[in-house]
């Protein structure tokens, strides 16, 4: 089979047609091309297969555990706890929204969630305290990147999924970079806050203060420690943890909180229906589009393209990150890594780097990609929320972006980042 199949997708991306379709068309129009109709029946069942997976349990249940926490105001109570804690510095919602995402990540594993539900509650807080509209946006949609690094996270499942990784060791290695991002983004609003003379609080919070708002918060922050805890307890499988967490977020929700009733419910289930079973098709068709990748040998070019280029390991992950930056401008995370990860992963397995660090690499690389134009998905929710255009969001989160940049490349060439707390945790 040659790249014909490749050239149509991209074709046929090109023209706007929805990446589960471009996924389907492309294997099917080689396979006629070439006189292997044969072959058009295995995409049926490699699709079906690629779903019929246990492990994809996992990613429904994630999802209706954060329209839970999303829909039943969770995230007031995260903002209000962020908001004792560095609301007092320069630029104080600035920080307040960045760390609010960070708390928020350890509950959705969503960035179009995280800039959604905190959006929606700290871009309008920020401009009614002076800053402008543009720079809300911009940090809002930056700081969601965290949503899918810190655990749980949708797009580690998929990953694991694909590729024969641990779940478990998975979440633990984006506990570290996902912080590390957050800290380091929150080094941009400090400079900038000070250059526009952007407000903070009046005084620090006190202890007290701080104990309340924390008290109020500590329900909703348990979902990471129960998941995390309880994988790498054994208490339960990562796909069962899923569906502890939507469990705990209904209970909390509805019956403990009590800020969601019974009759919001149905159209919460019918939501997370709807994004579970886009994200599963996409599996779906990916899977048989990535064996038709195997068919055509792809994995095999690219590893003599790269080698003709260099065989320093160091130079090749330089020139992997520049080519998931790229990809990630045009693709949403879970389609990338579906399509790439059975590509690149055993080229870069094969040069010594470790397969769980190389997944946080890409994990982390397409994430970013979700906040850089011109189709980063976090970016067109910021413009819904504000009604600024793209152009004017990405042109304000150009700092933010040079520092996750930063990120990616300092996870890449320091792997202790990566692989320390999976170590001592006894995964790797």
């Amino acid at each position: 089979m040659t790249l014909l199949f490749f050239w149509v997708f991209l074709g046929v991306m090109a023209l706007g047609v929805p990446i589960v379709f471009a996924l389907g068309i492309a294997p099917m129009v080689s396979f006629i091309a070439e006189g292997k109709e044969l072959f058009l029946k295995m995409i049926v069942q490699r699709t079906f297969a690629g779903i019929n997976q246990f492990p994809l349990m996992a990613i429904p249940f994630f999802i209706l555990a954060g329209e839970l926490m999303n829909r039943g105001g969770i995230t007031q109570s995260l903002v209000a706890f962020a908001n004792a804690l560095v609301g007092h510095l320069r630029g104080g919602l600035a920080h307040v929204n960045i760390v609010t995402s960070m708390l928020f990540a350890g509950i959705s594993g969503s960035a179009v969630a995280d800039t959604s539900g905190v959006g929606s509650i700290m871009i309008p807080a920020m401009e009614k305290d002076g800053y402008s509209r543009k720079f809300a946006a911009a940090v809002t949609a930056a700081s969601s990147v965290i949503g899918p690094i810190i655990p749980p996270s949708i797009i580690m499942v998929i990953y694991a999924f694909m590729m024969n990784v641990s779940v478990a060791a998975l979440f633990a290695a984006g506990v570290v970079p996902g912080l590390l991002v957050g800290l380091a983004l929150m080094a941009v609003p400090a400079v900038i806050s000070k250059r526009r003379n952007y407000p903070k609080a009046n005084e620090r919070a006190s202890v007290k203060r701080i104990a309340e708002a924390g008290g109020k918060a500590i329900l909703p922050l348990m979902t990471p420690v129960i998941i995390l805890g309880g994988i790498i307890g054994g208490v339960f499988t990562p796909t069962e943890a899923a569906s502890v967490a939507a469990i705990y977020a209904l209970i909390l929700s509805v019956f403990i909180l009590r800020t969601l009733t019974m009759r919001e419910l149905p159209q919460i289930f019918l939501r997370a229906a709807i994004s579970s079973g886009a994200i599963l098709l996409v599996v779906g068709t990916a899977t048989a589009f990535a064996w038709a990748a195997t068919l055509s040998q792809i994995p095999v070019q690219l590893s003599m393209l790269l080698f003709s280029i260099t065989d320093d390991p160091y130079l090749l992950l330089f020139l992997l990150n520049i080519l998931l930056l790229i990809v990630g401008m045009f693709l949403d995370a879970g389609p990338a890594i579906l399509i790439l990860g059975p590509i690149l992963a055993p080229t870069m397995i094969g040069l010594g780097i470790d397969p769980l660090h190389f997944a946080i690499i890409m994990c982390v690389n397409l994430t970013v990609g979700l906040a850089t134009p011109p189709m980063g998905l976090i970016l067109f929710v910021a413009s819904s929320l504000t009604r600024l255009s793209v152009e004017v969001i990405a042109k304000e989160m150009l700092p933010f972006l040079i520092v996750e940049i930063g990120i990616i490349f300092l996870i890449t060439y320091v792997p202790v980042i990566t692989m320390g707390l999976p170590r001592l945790l006894g995964f790797a």
